[in-house]
């Protein structure tokens, strides 16, 4: 509550803050204190105010209103019988009610100010030092994908892939098998979280390599080792690690192919 409201009484003289303390020490009676007065120079007080806070106008209006209160059960004739509750128990008496209610009011302006002097102080705020960690996210929402998709785009990549040139006219380059095609998607889902199907066929040098491709990714599909999902109707095929996951097997030793995973494998 702003300091510059002050409370002008025979008995007392200053903020009501000083008030509740001398309450609080039973330095004052608060039933020495004009109720009614102290109402009147509240409601004074708020007619002449032209911009106020919002909250600051609400501490005064918290006060006001339980004076107010007080004011009309102590003006106010009662019979005898109401003076019992509906317990059979006395009413609190105005000046007790008032007492419990300026310290509440107190409790929580403490209350308040010290999460103020937190906020402002920073108090168990630390600022982040490193950058969040990328987590690439897996295609989600993703429903079962028939075997035959695969083979049909196996059949569109065949299509797209000129015959191969006649045994004796080219030098045939080193056979890839199924198990080293199987090792290969292995290896970039330890990378990345899926693999692009027509991506995957489009890096093969030959249509035999095709062919070996989707042996491959059908023998994985198997063993439960992947799975094939597809986002949309005629979409791309993505490749997506499965519940069984053994650790790949080690590069042969023997001086056979074996590529590694590039960037072309996943999607963006």
């Amino acid at each position: 509550m702003p300091t510059t409201y002050q409370v002008q009484l025979p008995v007392f003289s200053g903020p009501l803050d000083l008030l509740l303390h001398l309450v609080e020490r039973e330095e004052l009676e608060i039933t020495a204190i004009s109720l009614a007065q102290v109402t009147d120079q509240y409601l004074a007080y708020i007619a002449l105010l032209e911009h106020l806070d919002a909250a600051e106008l609400a501490d005064f209006l918290v006060v006001a209103a339980r004076l107010l209160l007080i004011k009309s059960r102590a003006l106010l004739p009662r019979p005898a019988d109401d003076r019992t509750g509906l317990a059979g128990e006395e009413e609190e008496d105005p000046g007790n009610a008032l007492v419990r209610q300026l310290r509440a009011y107190k409790q929580f302006k403490e209350a308040a100010l010290h999460l103020r002097e937190r906020e402002q102080a920073g108090l168990r705020a630390y600022v982040r030092l490193a950058p969040p960690p990328h987590i690439e996210p897996g295609p989600e929402h993703l429903e079962p994908l028939p075997l035959t998709a695969l083979v049909e785009a196996a059949q569109q990549a065949l299509a797209l892939r000129p015959a191969d040139g006649e045994v004796g006219q080219v030098v045939s380059p080193y056979p890839v098998t199924i198990h080293e095609q199987m090792a290969l998607i292995r290896r970039t889902l330890i990378v990345h979280s899926r693999i692009s199907f027509r991506r995957l066929l489009s890096r093969a040098a030959s249509r035999q390599e095709i062919i070996v491709t989707l042996l491959a990714v059908l023998e994985l599909i198997k063993q439960h080792e992947i799975e094939a999902h597809q986002e949309r109707l005629f979409g791309d095929i993505l490749l997506i690690r499965g519940r069984h996951r053994p650790t790949p097997a080690p590069s042969p030793a023997d001086g056979t192919h074996d590529r590694q995973p590039s960037d072309e494998d996943r999607t963006h």
